[in-house]
């Protein structure tokens, strides 16, 4: 097995674990959430919650004056992450 073939099986298994996360982890909020839930979501304060997003370690979008952050994002962060 080429190293090609070996991390293309690594992320195969890692996107069936997000996407086996993803359908048990923050059932009750919706598939994009704002800072608020972010907050709620990871029982963080404000600026832990503006910091993850402004430095891109939790990826998000901007739009208008609100963040917009990807459910998905958020479960990949706390499964890949120490």
């Amino acid at each position: 097995m080429c190293a090609f073939e070996r991390s293309e099986k690594g992320m195969e298994f890692i996107m069936n674990k997000l996407d086996d996360n993803y359908k048990t982890m923050f059932k009750d909020y919706p598939d994009v959430v704002d800072i608020k839930q972010l907050r709620e979501m990871l029982n963080i304060g404000i600026t832990k919650t503006y910091k993850l997003v402004n430095n891109n370690i939790i990826h998000s979008r901007k739009v208008g004056r609100e963040y917009k952050i990807p459910k998905l994002m958020i479960i990949e962060y706390l499964t890949t992450n120490n």
